[in-house]
């Protein structure tokens, strides 16, 4: 298998050797980045390989190269960048005997830009907050007041987001990149993540809550049996068409309990060794349907398991 923009997701790889021995599995694990020798995931990998940038026209021939040079049979992307190629790319893929776990391209570009997402969820009946574009604002077209959230309308791992509390601010933004304005959701925030079978049925959905975030990622977190969340889970997993793997969507949960979505991302979270730790194999399962062994994919999960992270180094 082939961990594509490996970067720091040692974790994530183990997760994948550690599913392959509980399934007494002979598995050669690639990776690739742009600069390998800076990856510790690449680093811990079998062997490693340089890529192109995800959003260059390189990249997917390369992507395809490598995997065809070495019989590569599943592909696992792990950032937002590379998401719409393989998409776009899957049938490729798959012409070489390569599964890429990505779910269907109209799926991946909703989740990439965050208006779309907001008009998902309010067509699918789903909560979560009022969402427009930087523009309408400006324009008068909307009656949202500030202070607003303001959020890179195509962003990821919590880059650019900012409270904005006056209109000067709102210009400012206007000359970079396009912006969406959120209400701000006040509350507990969780992630849940998603596994979705190769037929796209949802099998899993396992809530943690964000103890403590660290540049856009969970540093401590405890998974959470909670109804809202579970049914809200469950009603977002029968809306998505063409979701496929591992997804994952965040979450504010107000006082009275009532949970509000506010992102959804078509990969694994950041969080997702929390969820194998806890029972939600998705590692395994996606091995499970490539090596065409009986399905155990469940939502038996146990609930209060906590995940501390530290920092780790390798050297080379």
């Amino acid at each position: 298998m082939m961990l594509s923009s490996a970067g720091r997701r040692v974790s994530l790889l183990r997760s994948f050797r550690e599913a392959a021995g509980a399934l007494g599995a002979d598995l050669t694990i690639f990776a690739c980045d742009m600069t390998p020798e800076w990856s510790p995931a690449c680093m811990e990998a079998d062997k490693a390989f340089a890529a192109p940038p995800a959003e260059s026209g390189e990249f997917i021939p390369a992507m395809l190269d490598i995997c065809k040079g070495e019989q590569i049979g599943l592909v696992v992307p792990t950032i937002d960048t590379e998401l719409l190629a393989y998409s776009q790319a899957r049938d490729q893929f798959s012409a070489i005997g390569c599964h890429v776990a990505v779910s269907d391209e109209p799926l991946v570009q909703m989740a990439r830009d965050k208006l779309a997402t907001a008009t998902f969820l309010a067509q699918a009946g789903l909560p979560s907050p009022r969402t427009i574009a930087l523009e309408e604002f400006l324009d008068g077209a909307a009656n949202l007041t500030l202070p607003l959230l303001a959020k890179p309308r195509h962003g990821s791992s919590s880059r650019g987001i900012m409270m904005v509390h006056d209109r000067e601010q709102l210009l400012g933004l206007k000359k970079a990149e396009p912006y969406i304005l959120q209400e701000y959701l006040h509350g507990r925030e969780f992630t849940i993540s998603l596994y979705f079978d190769q037929e796209g049925a949802l099998k899993c959905a396992i809530p943690h809550e964000r103890l403590r975030v660290r540049s856009g990622e969970v540093e401590k977190g405890i998974t959470v049996r909670d109804r809202a969340l579970q049914d809200v889970a469950w009603r977002l997993g029968e809306s998505l068409q063409g979701a496929r793997g591992a997804l994952c969507f965040q979450v504010r949960v107000d006082a009275s309990g009532a949970p509000s979505i506010f992102e959804i991302n078509a990969r694994f979270g950041g969080g997702y060794p929390l969820a194998h730790q806890a029972g939600a194999r998705f590692a395994l399962w996606m091995l499970e349907e490539r090596l065409g062994l009986p399905k155990t994919a469940d939502d038996g999960w146990r609930d209060g398991v906590l995940m501390l992270r530290f920092d780790d180094a390798v050297f080379v």
